[in-house]
Parts: C-alpha cells; sequence; structure tokens
C-alpha cells in the first residue's frame, strides 16, 4: 500500500490521470489550429478552435493505418540485429530487434519515390487535423488494449508503479511493463517508429506545401526540417541506446506513453513547420549560422554524454570511459562523476534543450507558438530529472548523495 500511495503522486495521481486524457487531446487540436491561423496568437479569445469539418477526412484513417501497418511490417524484417535488454524481474531479458533506421530509410525512400511519382504531399498540410484525430482516437483505443491486455500476464509482468488498483490511474500511466503479441513488443515499437518517423514526413509534407505556395522550401523551413531529420535519425541510429532508458525499464506502457509516442511526438513536434507555412520568415546567412552554431553545440553535448553513459553501462572496462572517476554504490554499480556526467548530472538533458531552442529560432521572435516547444521540453525535462532524482535516491542511497555534493548542478551549470 505504501507503493501505491506513492506512486499516486505521479502526475497528479488520479487527478492528473483523468485530466491530462482530457486536455491532452484538445491542448494538440488547438495547438495545429493556432499554428495555421494569420495571428497565431496562443491568448487569442475566442481560440483558434477548428471547426468540425476541418477535424475529419475520409482518406485520414486510410493513411494512418497503412503508415502503422508499414511500420509493422518493418518491424518485422530480418533486417539489422537482435539486442538484449536489461535483466528483468524474473531474471530473463527480452530481445529487440535493432532495425529502426532502416525502417526510416526505407519509409523516407518510399514517401521520396511518391514525390517523384507526382503524389501530393503537401497536401498533409491539409490532413494534419483529420490524421491527428485518428490518431488521438487510436491511441485511446489502444490504451484500453493494453490495460486489458495486462489482466492476463503474471505479476512478474507489471510495471514497478503500475499496479495500485486505482483503475484510472493504472490506464493512464501503464500497468504492463512490456506488453507483447508473441515477439512483437508494443511499447518499443511506439517508441521510436511510427511517432517518430512520421514527424519527420509530416516536416517534409509541410516544406512541400510551401514549395506549392511560393515556388520554393525559405532557409528557414530548410533548417527546421535538416535540425529535426537529425534529431530523429540520431535517435534511430543510437536505437539500442533506449533499450536502458526510464520509459523501457521502468515505466509501465498506459496512456501516457501511448498518446505521447503516436500523437503529441508528430504533432506538436512538427509546430515550427506548421506556422512556417502560413507565417513566412525571412533570415540571413548570418542568423542562419548562429542557429546552426547552436544546434551544433546541442546536439554534440547531447550525442556525446549519451554515448558515454551507454558506453559504460555496457562496458565499464572500454578505453573510453575507463579512466573516469567513479563512486561504487551498494547495489554493485557505479556512478560516473567525471566526463559530461561529472559537468552536470544531466548534460545529455542541456545538450536537448539547446536543440529546441535552435529549432525555435528561425521561426523569428513576432509569435510565442513556435516557443511552444522549448517551453514545454523544458518543464518535461525538469519534471523527469526530478523523477530521475527520487528513482536514484531509493536505488543508490548514500552513494547518490556523496554523487550530488560532488556534482551540484542539475541540469544548466552555475544556474540548476
Amino acid at each position: 500500500m505504501k507503493q501505491a500511495a506513492k506512486t499516486e503522486r505521479e502526475f497528479g495521481g488520479t487527478l492528473g490521470a483523468v485530466g491530462i486524457p482530457v486536455s491532452l487531446p484538445l491542448t494538440v487540436l488547438l495547438l495545429i489550429g493556432v499554428s495555421r491561423s494569420p495571428s497565431a496568437s496562443l491568448f487569442q479569445w475566442p481560440p483558434a478552435l477548428p471547426s468540425a469539418d476541418q477535424l475529419w477526412h475520409p482518406m485520414a484513417p486510410l493513411l494512418l493505418l497503412g503508415w502503422i501497418g508499414l511500420h509493422a511490417a518493418l518491424y518485422s524484417l530480418p533486417l539489422g540485429k537482435m539486442s538484449e535488454g536489461l535483466e528483468l524481474k524474473n531474471k530473463t531479458r527480452l530481445k529487440y530487434p535493432i532495425n529502426g533506421f532502416h525502417a526510416m530509410c526505407i519509409s523516407v525512400g518510399l514517401v521520396l519515390l511518391l514525390l517523384k511519382l507526382g503524389a501530393p504531399l503537401g497536401r498533409l498540410f491539409e490532413l494534419l487535423l483529420p490524421l491527428a484525430v485518428c490518431t488521438i482516437v487510436l491511441s485511446f483505443l489502444l490504451s484500453i488494449f493494453l490495460y486489458a491486455h495486462s489482466f492476463s500476464v503474471s505479476s512478474d509482468a507489471l510495471a514497478p508503479g503500475g499496479n495500485t488498483g486505482n483503475h484510472l490511474y493504472d490506464f493512464f500511466i501503464g500497468r504492463e511493463l512490456n506488453p507483447r503479441i508473441q515477439n512483437f513488443d508494443l511499447k518499443y515499437f511506439c517508441e521510436l517508429r511510427p511517432g517518430l518517423i512520421g514527424w519527420a514526413v509530416i516536416n517534409l509534407g509541410l516544406l512541400m506545401k510551401e514549395v506549392e505556395l511560393r515556388g520554393s522550401p525559405s532557409l528557414a523551413m530548410i533548417l527546421v526540417n535538416g535540425f529535426q531529420l537529425l534529431y530523429v535519425g540520431d535517435a534511430l541510429w543510437n536505437e539500442e541506446a533506449v533499450l536502458s532508458t526510464m520509459d523501457i525499464v521502468h515505466d509501465g506502457f498506459g496512456f501516457m506513453l501511448v498518446f505521447g509516442d503516436l500523437v503529441w511526438v508528430p504533432f506538436t513536434y512538427s509546430l515550427q513547420a506548421s506556422f512556417l507555412v502560413v507565417h513566412p520568415q525571412a533570415l540571413s546567412v548570418f542568423g542562419a549560422a548562429v542557429i546552426v552554431a547552436l544546434n551544433g553545440i546541442g546536439y554534440y553535448i547531447f550525442r556525446s554524454s549519451n554515448s558515454q553513459k551507454n558506453q559504460f553501462r555496457r562496458d565499464p572496462n572500454h578505453p573510453n570511459v575507463s579512466k573516469l572517476k567513479t563512486i561504487p554504490t551498494a547495489t554493485g554499480k557505479k556512478l560516473l562523476v567525471s566526463g559530461w556526467w561529472g559537468f552536470v548530472r544531466h548534460p545529455n538533458y542541456l545538450g536537448d534543450l539547446l536543440m529546441a531552442l535552435a529549432w525555435s529560432l528561425p521561426c523569428g521572435f513576432s509569435h510565442l507558438l513556435p516557443y511552444f516547444y522549448v517551453t514545454y521540453f523544458t518543464v518535461l525535462l525538469i519534471h523527469r530529472e526530478a523523477r530521475d532524482e527520487r528513482q536514484c535516491k531509493l536505488k543508490y542511497g548514500a552513494s547518490w548523495d556523496s554523487y550530488c555534493k560532488q556534482v551540484p548542478y542539475r541540469i544548466f551549470p552555475y544556474i540548476y
């Protein structure tokens, strides 16, 4: 019972489990509507809500199901290698196909082929709201299935915080840790496949819409597409690293992750590109160079720190990490206190936020909407960092206290 009470506090407990599934879908639809309104004002009253006829198109469910089906097929292809996840409570390790980058390349190749054949990819701009509505419905249906499925598995298969007995909360947070249909891992599939790659394809469709309207893509649109495609490609190239993240190792697969993976990522992370279709921005070569440099610095910090952590987790004796200073813990594992992880406790978050800012800057400073992502992401990472802190404190005890004394700053050096 003590564990259940503690878990209830995550994301506002029962109140959050009721409010978030209602508010987030409305937020997605509102943001898409605002991005294409002339004023693009987040404070417009009444708000720029889409009309009913804008929310449905018969092509939307066909495109969505075709996209999901394509990636389910690509996931199942014998491409790439198989990798083992971390050890589970029953001392077993699940196997995962590491072929997400192959799936992205095939997907982009198919999209480019369709473009060459004359497919109107720019229509994605008009279909964005209906696609979002269909994906929201799919996320609820999948979450209901996952919750029902969780009652057919053993207690060892349940997530540490998803079996509180509160049906609303468990549905939201995720009751089962690694739901599978035979060898098809639903959480792992959704984490990096249809939503993440879909984000890059939506961006490309919005770029093509700008080409239709103005004859060529703007420098701002090219930067936004390029930065975000790099981010997606990097995540899939380093797909194996996701197997040690909190999402895979600790969190159950419920509405929170389903909606985040399938709806929130592709339809809110593409806001900058959507904004630029209706609100073109002039960007100087010098301004572009500064933004590219900022994104490069952020990417370097993000990738270097994540690679260092993943290398240390997999082989602490590897020459790249063997000379780094560490603190022993009662679990037998060691905590890094030098390198990137001796700079701040979450250097990967710092790099992530610098990139997020670089994605927004090409949209200028006349509207707040393009900065929604970096604002939201700051709040998200600070919240996630607090969750990380609690987990590490419980796991490592006094060793974590010692680490925090040696590395006092959490994300921003000398600030936070």
